[in-house]
């Protein structure tokens, strides 16, 4: 059920969508298994199959679940591992999309499944790189730091899938934060960026310093773009500018504060790496951030053909992605920089050296193809009416909505008084009563 909700603050009249999830037992909906990332030994090899083979830096705490892995949990240190997912043949599979298990042990003909998982020590991270890049002119790294609401697995099959159908030559490095994997969870996914800071900033900087990498791309998505330039920021100041193999940082749907970017640019210097920014009008879970946020213009929402973005991109010599006419089963739209023909691009742009952008507003106006959000961590009428839009995306995000709902119990039960109640709470809350 959707509800459009007329919220008047400030003398300002905002238009916020809401979508409620009316009743607490969504955990008993049908998800998909835990434990999707236990290794599949000895499986017989399935024609049309491929692999992606990355290398995984994580400041989460380990799991006791080998097919977990790593929890939402922050850890004691940066851990990293060498793991391999298998891809379905393209024949089943549709550009931009991510096949689940339905059940354990998942089937490589029709599900993303790993196929190793193995620790690796930092002092033997650049004999992984060697390989990786052995054979290829170019010796490319592309770093993809994933955003709010990613479990462990999320984030692995995800960028398993971009480098995939991107088709770039490049060895992969994902880094990913301690995201509690939960939509209520918004406040401790930010406060996970800024633990993860330092960790990001050794990362990059060991990658700038291995003799086996020649350049490095960072991807960032959404809350993870905040981590990804206070990261570099620390960089540039420490160091007095941004290593220079890191030639390209693209910026997808950033959920970062207008004015805070500005300042991380600007203290990045006039050497930072070649800047892509990816946005879209109709990102309807930055919408809502900058709801949460006291009506703090989101940066992936801005409209990079006004005044003054446009005059302001220019001067920063920052690239645009306008994703605004590409189509996308994410019913937020805050997925789109994954679509297919999104990745595709950006794998040939990679591959040929060129530059992310044309240097032209608009170039998303010819990617016509098929192919979050925001909380506080308490659990008020408010929170659920923000939290509440994001529980649409997949049966696996509105478990974890559930789950958070569970966790909170009684309180949550006295707050809105019963499930009739809480399809109507959050509207009630976000406009005062009326």
């Amino acid at each position: 059920m959707r509800v459009f909700v007329r919220y008047v603050g400030d003398g300002r009249l905002l238009l916020a969508t809401v979508a409620l999830v009316a009743f607490i037992g969504l955990g008993a909906c049908g998800g998909r298994p835990t434990g999707v990332l236990l290794p599949i030994a000895d499986a017989a090899p399935v024609a049309g199959t491929s692999h992606v083979d990355m290398l995984v830096a994580s400041t989460r705490k380990s799991a006791t679940d080998r097919g977990v892995m790593f929890s939402g949990e922050r850890g004691d240190a940066v851990t990293y591992t060498d793991l391999s997912v298998s891809i379905p043949p393209d024949a089943t599979r549709q550009p931009g999309t991510v096949q689940w298990p339905e059940r354990l042990p998942g089937n490589p003909a029709t599900d993303f499944v790993a196929l190793r998982a193995e620790p690796v020590d930092r002092n033997k991270v650049s004999a992984w790189t060697g390989k990786a890049v052995r054979g290829r002119a170019k010796r490319h790294v592309l770093v993809f730091i994933h955003g709010f609401n990613n479990k462990f697995e999320d984030a692995v099959f995800r960028f398993a899938q971009i480098v995939h159908d991107s088709g770039a030559e490049v060895a992969p490095v994902l880094f990913t934060w301690p995201s509690k994997g939960s939509v209520l969870a918004y406040g401790y996914d930010r406060e996970s960026t800024n633990f993860s800071r330092n960790g990001l900033e050794t990362l990059l900087r060991d990658l700038a310093k291995d003799p086996n990498v020649g350049e490095v791309t960072v991807l960032a998505h959404s809350m993870g773009n905040w981590l990804t330039l206070e990261s570099l920021r620390q960089m540039a100041i420490r160091d007095k500018r941004v290593a220079p193999k890191i030639r390209n940082v693209i910026l997808a749907a950033p959920d970062v504060d207008m004015d805070l970017a500005r300042e991380a640019f600007r203290d990045m210097g006039p050497d930072r790496p070649r800047l892509t920014l990816m946005v879209s009008g109709d990102d309807q879970a930055l919408a809502v951030s900058r709801l949460v946020w006291g009506d703090s213009v989101r940066l992936g929402a801005i409209d990079p053909t006004v005044e003054p973005y446009r005059s302001e991109l220019e001067r920063q010599n920052i690239g645009v992605l306008n994703l605004s006419a590409v189509k996308s089963d994410d019913p937020l739209n805050h997925g789109k920089f994954a679509s297919g023909d999104v990745v595709a691009l950006l794998g040939k742009r990679l591959a040929d050296g060129q530059p992310i952008s044309d240097g032209k507003v608009g170039i998303g106006d010819r990617l016509v193809s098929t192919a979050a959000g925001a909380a506080s961590t308490v659990a008020t009428g408010a929170a659920l009416a923000v939290a509440a839009p994001v529980a649409i995306i997949d049966p696996q995000t509105r478990e974890t909505y559930g789950e958070h709902l569970a966790n909170v119990g009684s309180g949550l039960k006295d707050t809105v008084g019963s499930t009739a109640d809480l399809a109507t709470a959050p509207v009630r809350a976000m406009t005062g009563g009326r």
